[in-house]
């Protein structure tokens, strides 16, 4: 049928189709170019929400520097308000926890370490927040606790933290082989990292009880082939 149209015909027809779908057509591109600008306005405004946050927490450093607590705890109140889920606002919970277990608030320290835990979008921060609050139940007298904070946390650039820390909780429990295990654990896997610290509980409970030295050692040392 195409064949046996006029040049004519044939140009009034495409005329026709786009009188038709013209207004599609335009709707189509007007969506376009609204996602485009939303798009842009959208990563606009995470810039600026990045930067308000990041400001924030510069200025809770420097209350905390200066010795204001309490205007440092206030901003930590707007980040938590208006940025609820920057990595700012949950850095901003570590350093406060790190505030109030300097002034033994154990309790306001468990508090922030949860949340960061469990609602943090960075999965490394999560982590921390877990060790440090694992540290603050040891502190508490709820070792127990604190391996159940621990559950899980295993292997990667946290493994040697986790083992230390576990080691902590197994020593408050009083069973000092079983920390000394963790400890050896953690300086096998620090990377040469290890503090001095960790030398000195190893070096300790090794002088202490040599038996669990022993154990220590045998647990560490993988059997011969």
């Amino acid at each position: 049928m195409e064949e046996f149209l006029s040049e004519k015909e044939k140009w009034e027809r495409v005329k026709a189709q786009v009188r038709e779908s013209g207004p599609a057509v335009l709707l189509a591109i007007a969506l376009a170019a609204a996602g485009v600008t939303g798009w842009r306005w959208w990563q606009a405004h995470l810039d600026a929400q990045r930067l308000a946050a990041g400001s924030k927490y510069t200025q809770m450093i420097t209350s905390l520097a200066q010795g204001d607590r309490s205007q440092a705890l206030t901003v930590l109140g707007d980040l938590e308000h208006n940025y609820p889920g920057s990595p700012y606002t949950d850095q901003a919970k570590l350093l406060a926890a790190r505030v109030y277990v300097d002034q033994a608030e154990f309790d306001r320290a468990e508090s922030v370490l949860r949340d960061v835990w469990q609602d943090s979008k960075d999965k490394d921060l999560a982590i921390v927040a877990r060790l440090r609050l694992a540290r603050v139940q040891i502190a508490q007298g709820k070792p127990d606790n604190a391996l159940a904070t621990l559950a899980g946390v295993e292997g990667g650039a946290f493994a040697a933290a986790s083992h230390e820390v576990r080691g902590d909780a197994y020593f408050a429990k009083g069973e000092k082989a079983t920390a000394l295990k963790e400890y050896q654990s953690a300086k096998d896997g620090s990377t040469g990292t290890d503090t001095p610290l960790l030398n000195l509980k190893i070096a300790d409970l090794a002088a202490d009880s040599p038996a669990a030295a022993r154990t220590a050692t045998a647990a560490a040392t993988p059997p011969a082939k």
